[in-house]
């Protein structure tokens, strides 16, 4: 018997239970893990409100990333044991692998020894935001030294994680943020400029930044009215990655623009890359690389306890924090 957190009904923070229930044995090819981190992300909060890419049979389960020590096991598994301080990769559906809980049982391919070097902390705040900018930025955009990217929503996690892999590949990082608070925090983080978009003309200080030659590659989970003026600053062949929806408001289609560019506007969700074994593989080596050099670090963004996860997830809908809200056990 062990904790887990689910939701009966669809709603607000409020909905959420931490309620009992038995944990089966791992079956074939599976790890069963006793966590003592969670992350957080968004898409939990879209699930838990009924409006996620994945719709739950109710009472359900949910999240995506944690970490923790290996308890038992399965059949046919091997690269981990029972004692190893592991993380896991965020699975395609979290209703099928719910991360909210005191033990926890994942696949094998996607539960990973992590640095030594992070804590529990840092380790469930790790796949989500680094796996998504990673595919985007390098397996996608094919990202380069001396490059331009512009990198919207920045101080989220992935945001930062986007930030932090520019860096590693020589690129120069163009943060977008609402308001100038969180100035310092991203330049901190290794932004080269930051632009308050709700403060400056956007289109204007993205062209005073790149120049003629505009900016080839645009990564933006938000939309709405900021896609004409990310548009007009890309350069000629550049290719914006769109992962997200955050804009309540319409997103236009910048048509002449895109026309007179040969501009690519592309969908990109992390799952492709989760299910593709060797894009995965390629993801996990970069990834571990920068964590062990220390290229690559998770911001904490504030962490509350596991009986706290309605707090928390009240703070993750407040858009106040700067990184990743993590839940400890």
């Amino acid at each position: 018997m062990a904790r887990v957190v689910r939701f009966h009904e669809y709603g607000g923070p409020e909905v959420l239970r931490i309620e009992t229930a038995d944990i089966p044995a791992p079956g074939p090819g599976e790890v069963q893990i006793r966590v003592r981190a969670l992350g957080l992300n968004r898409a939990e909060a879209l699930m838990r409100a009924g409006t996620y890419i994945e719709s739950p049979t109710l009472p359900s389960g949910l999240g995506l990333e944690a970490a923790g020590v290996v308890e038992r096991v399965g059949e046919g598994v091997e690269g981990v044991a029972p004692g190893d301080a592991v993380s896991v990769i965020p699975p395609v559906s979290m209703v099928r692998w719910p991360a909210y809980g005191e033990v926890i049982t994942y696949p094998a391919n996607l539960v990973v020894k992590h640095p030594s070097s992070l804590g529990w902390e840092e380790a469930a705040a790790v796949w989500m935001a680094y796996l998504t900018a990673y595919g985007a930025l390098i397996d996608i955009a094919k990202l380069g030294c001396g490059e331009f990217v512009v990198i919207t929503a920045a101080s989220s996690s992935v945001g930062i994680a986007a930030i932090q892999i520019a860096n590693r590949v020589g690129a120069t990082a163009i943060a977008v943020t609402r308001t100038s608070a969180k100035r310092q925090a991203l330049i901190d983080v290794g932004a080269a400029h930051v632009i308050a978009a709700a403060e400056e003309d956007l289109e204007a200080r993205l062209r005073e930044i790149v120049g003629p030659g505009g900016a080839r590659v645009v990564f933006d989970p938000v939309g709405g009215p900021i896609f004409e003026p990310l548009t007009v600053a890309m350069s000629p062949g550049g290719i914006l990655l769109e992962y997200g929806g955050l804009s309540s408001e319409p997103t236009p289609f910048p048509l002449f623009t895109v026309l007179g560019k040969s501009l690519t506007l592309r969908g990109y969700l992390v799952h492709e890359i989760l299910g593709d074994p060797a894009r995965l593989a390629a993801a996990k080596a970069f990834i571990l690389d920068g964590l062990a050099s220390g290229a690559f670090r998770p911001v904490i963004a504030r962490i509350f306890a596991f009986d706290e996860i309605v707090e928390a997830h009240r703070y993750l809908e407040s858009n106040a924090q700067f990184g990743k809200i993590v839940v400890t056990i």
